[in-house]
């Protein structure tokens, strides 16, 4: 039996001797390897934490002792090892275990994942309860040097130095999120790992006091004194309040334990500096960060990725990429911004071409609002595009520092909708409800591609308040027809794609393909026609076409690839009611709970908005 198959909790991993601790994480690293090949996830983060969660589990006392992941798609390796490695074979699947650490899941996840920056303040919070509660529990956050970008990570790491409490944070450093990490911070971090100074006199420090009978306290206090002065620009973490304790290998589990060993009853926050390999351990992943970040199935022999067929539509992302770079070809107001993520949204199609106007602004979605705000006020044109489940963070800076400026910001929000094996904390499913409320939004979607591209063309020429633009992870529904030629959209004016006389369906964005495949079928099924509009504007509304649709229909149905609560269905509904019109409205779309992991369609079927559901809802309304 291998060592792996005999740990079912970290108390399994105690009993191991500390030479048995590097077969483990070999044992480890394939183990992860063997599942994502067939069953496609984070593969490239996990890989990097192998010996730094073997290390963990091993010195400190979890659950007892909290360990908050950040982000956590790096958290597979902790999964495994807290009695879930039988079930790894279900991550991500319907009803399996989830991509990212979750409370309800295990007594292990301390606090749940998804987005980034939150353990040091989420670790902090605990490390005060125990203090309140007079118990010796500690508090453990793991953190990226990506994730360290983000605003969030900083007010808890300001908050943490001065607590008096017993945090350690364990800061990841890989030189990677999902892409290159950009920023002074980065550029700070790599003056410490490869600062020869540094080094070669902690080296040097650490030979000498070996064969010295100085006292451990007195060593540590001279070292500290040092450290400063040879860093050029001081030391950050200590000047918040962190003891800094660094540089650590992230790959050698036995000095990750050592040193775990020796700073865990130091009671003071305390900062640990582990360096490390993204996709350590499987060359192609090591050689390819970005790409091996999820790279979906691969041949886990040759290392071949198994790649979709090229007959394929483009996906929405390629599609924005690919638009953007034409209009800001032929406008030179036209700037981009992202954050962290210009692989992700394909905003990198235009800083291969133009680098001077795409900044990435690293894990810092409010930051991103707000500078959009600032370069708008200066009269440029900034494409912002943040997925929409990270908009969430933002829409303080959307109210405060764009919608009141009343300057012209375009939003792009990637990955709209339900997006699938990523879960809880990835799904779009807001955005429609937190802008609409904002005066003079204007909130828009697609059903194709062409549609897209059009919105971008007019969002650029808005002058009326922020343009927001929402799309789905994912294909359209063109081929190779998929770029138009330019035209100018009327804001607020949507498009009939079929009429009919017994019942409409209004549907917003690219859910409205699954309408015209119901309503295709329901047709041919009964000697009844449907009237479908495509709204493609959930604010402000088309008044001349509800107005229409008011007066001559009593039953409609809305479909939206959102939450029914606040959402374009909600609006339909109060048109109605303030205009008089006896029309009952059926919302089809996401229902008021949260909505976990599983396939797109199957979660569509689930919340009963897909074909099916949209041709039994007008087999219900049409009677």
């Amino acid at each position: 039996m291998s060592l792996l198959e005999s740990i079912n909790s970290p108390k399994d991993i105690k009993k191991l001797s500390l030479e048995q601790l590097p077969i483990l994480c070999s044992e480890i690293r394939e183990f992860i390897i063997e599942n994502l090949s067939s069953n496609p996830g984070h593969l490239g983060s996990s890989l990097g934490t192998v010996e730094m969660t073997v290390a963990i589990h091993y010195v400190y006392d979890t659950p007892n002792d909290s360990l908050v992941w950040d982000v956590g798609h790096q958290a597979y390796a902790h999964k495994i090892l807290t009695g879930r490695r039988d079930l790894f074979k279900t991550n991500r699947t319907k009803d399996g275990i989830s991509g990212f650490p979750k409370r309800s899941e295990s007594i292990y996840d301390s606090f749940g994942g998804g987005h980034a920056s939150v353990s040091i303040s989420a670790a902090l919070g605990m490390d005060v309860a125990n203090q309140l509660s007079k118990n010796s529990n500690r508090t453990i956050a793991v953190i990226g040097d990506g994730a360290l970008t983000g605003g969030l990570a900083f007010e808890g790491m300001n908050n943490s130095g001065f607590s008096g409490g017993n945090i350690l944070v364990i800061l990841n450093d890989n030189d990677m999120s999902i892409d290159p990490n950009v920023g002074a911070l980065k550029e700070y971090l790599l003056q410490i790992t490869t600062s020869a100074g540094y080094n070669q006199t902690k080296s040097f420090i650490k030979s000498i006091f070996k064969k010295s009978a100085i006292a451990d306290r007195a060593i540590r206090k001279l070292w500290c004194g040092i450290k400063s002065s040879i860093l050029t620009r001081g030391n950050l973490f200590e000047a918040l309040g962190f003891r800094y304790f660094g540089i650590t290998d992230g790959h050698d589990v036995l000095a990750l334990v050592k040193t775990l060993s020796d700073i865990k009853d130091m009671k003071r926050p305390k900062l640990l500096h582990v360096v490390t390999t993204k996709g350590k351990g499987y060359a192609p992943a090591e050689s390819s960060k970005t790409v091996w970040h999820a790279p979906g199935e691969f041949d886990k022999i040759t290392g071949k990725r198994i790649s979709e067929s090229s007959d394929l539509s483009m996906k929405y992302q390629d599609v924005f990429g690919e638009t953007l770079l034409e209009l800001a070809k032929e406008n030179p107001k036209i700037v981009g911004i992202t954050p962290a993520m210009p692989s992700g949204c394909s905003m990198s199609i235009m800083q291969n071409e133009i680098p001077e106007r795409v900044f990435d602004v690293g894990i810092a979605e409010g930051h991103a609002v707000t500078f959009s705000g600032g370069l708008a006020t200066q009269g440029f044109i900034p494409f912002c595009n943040i997925y929409s489940t990270f908009m969430q963070r933002a829409i303080d800076n959307v109210i405060h520092d764009v919608a009141l400026q009343d300057v012209n910001v375009v939003f792009c929000l990637d990955r709209a909708g339900l997006v699938g094996e990523d879960g809880v904390t990835h799904h779009g499913l807001y955005d429609i409800a937190f802008f609409k409320v904002i005066p003079n939004a204007i909130i828009a979607s697609p059903i194709n591609e062409h549609e897209l591209r059009d919105m971008m063309y007019t969002a650029q020429n808005n002058k009326n308040g922020i343009f927001v633009i929402r799309y789905p992870r994912g294909r359209g529904t063109m081929k190779k027809e998929w770029r138009n030629k330019f035209e100018q959209i009327e804001i607020g004016k949507s498009k009939t794609i079929k009429e009919g006389n017994d019942c409409a369906i209004l549907s917003f964005g690219n859910i409205g393909n699954m309408a015209i495949e119901a309503i295709e079928k329901f047709e041919k099924e009964s000697n009844k026609t449907v009237k479908h509009v495509d709204l493609r504007f959930a604010k402000p509304l088309d008044s001349k076409m509800l107005h229409e649709i008011g007066k001559n229909f009593s039953k409609i149905i809305t479909i939206e690839d959102a939450t029914i609560i606040g959402g374009v269905g909600s609006s339909i509904i109060e048109f109605m009611n303030d205009n008089g019109y006896n029309t009952k409205v059926t919302r089809l779309g996401v229902p008021d709970k949260f909505i976990q992991h599983a396939k797109v369609s199957q979660l569509m079927n689930q919340c009963e908005y897909d074909t099916e559901a949209i041709r039994h809802a007008l087999e219900e309304i049409c009677k």
